[in-house]
């Protein structure tokens, strides 16, 4: 093989390799608009029970100039804020900015706040201040280990698509039901952490900024994953025995330019029932002690490692190969 030869060969291998990254894990932000009539930012003008208002708010649930304190720092407390404008864009990314704090010490503070794209809003219920059975996603950041199974640390966030048919279980930290998740210190941080949410061709990315420093690291990625569109976004939190303050400081929605086949342009999206194609159900999860479908599956960052290891092996054979061609071409030609 001559060296202008290999030359080629390289530049082709780091092109594929580039275009293979650029699948399995798209920009954060690629080519979007800020939807203002989905996101709530300061000063919160537009929260408030007025018909013009685009956010309404339930139960402890205070609008400062600051932040929106879903709950306060005391026991048994419920609060929600849910935007009155239904989404109809079929690839979006949320960004949430929150802060999660109490004078609670280790484990001894709860329960946690979520985030919804559902059907119906307002709907109080006993998971972290809404319903149990819901259609649509849910994210949910748990900061309270009821089940107290010592394979997952606390806080923990997670994320469940419902058809209505799967009410969340509480007592099991919602183990049964979880696509995936992650253990993250959000709690008692000096700054503000940040949650993104995107939902593009059918894949879900959840990844989180506990830092403040813009760093975005990975939590969920699952693909296969069926939202509808007209559904409402909504946050809510709760305390029981324990308690903290949930503040949502903003929550920025914003549509993601993304090309559609005919076939699902022509779709009617609003009629889309919420679903996940597994490879087994989430009911088949119950047994499973960890309730994590992460190892099922091959994420794309695995898939991504997997295929750069066959190139290089590729490139490694090749550039052997080359060596001995040489050395043989050498040998040859002392006998002429």
């Amino acid at each position: 093989m001559r060296k202008c030869e290999f030359f080629n060969f390289y530049i082709l291998f780091i092109a594929q390799t580039k275009s293979l990254l650029a699948l399995v894990w798209p920009p954060l932000n690629s080519t979007y608009h800020l939807k203002r009539e989905h996101s709530l930012i300061k000063p919160y003008q537009g929260v408030g029970t007025s018909p013009s208002s685009q956010w309404d708010f339930w139960g402890s649930t205070l609008i400062t100039s600051q932040y929106v304190r879903l709950t306060p720092d005391e026991r048994s407390k419920q609060g929600s804020i849910w935007n009155t404008v239904p989404c109809y864009l079929k690839d979006w990314e949320m960004h949430v900015q929150f802060k999660i704090h109490g004078s609670g010490k280790k484990n001894l503070h709860g329960d946690g706040f979520a985030i919804w794209y559902t059907k119906d809003r307002l709907h109080h219920g006993t998971v972290f201040g809404s319903s149990a059975s819901f259609l649509g996603l849910a994210i949910f950041i748990d900061t309270y280990p009821n089940d107290e199974a010592p394979d997952r640390s606390f806080p923990y966030i997670s994320a469940m698509v419902n058809n209505g048919s799967l009410p969340y279980d509480h007592r099991k930290d919602g183990r049964s039901t979880e696509l995936g998740g992650c253990s993250v210190e959000v709690r008692n941080k000096d700054h503000d952490t940040y949650l993104a949410i995107r939902y593009s061709k059918g894949r879900l990315t959840i990844m989180v900024d506990v830092d403040d420093r813009n760093d975005w690291k990975e939590c969920i990625d699952f693909g296969g994953v069926r939202l509808p569109t007209g559904y409402y976004f909504g946050a809510s939190a709760a305390t029981g025995d324990l308690s903290d303050n949930h503040d949502i400081i903003s929550m920025k929605m914003y549509q993601l330019m993304v090309e559609h086949t005919p076939e699902e342009d022509n779709q009617d999206w609003t009629k889309i029932e919420p679903s996940v194609s597994l490879l087994k159900s989430p009911k088949d999860n119950i047994d499973d002690p960890t309730g994590n479908f992460r190892s099922t599956p091959l994420t794309g960052w695995k898939v991504f490692l997997l295929l750069l290891c066959a190139l290089l092996g590729i490139v490694v054979c090749a550039v052997v190969g080359a060596v001995v061609f040489q050395k043989r071409q050498e040998r040859n030609k002392r006998f002429y």
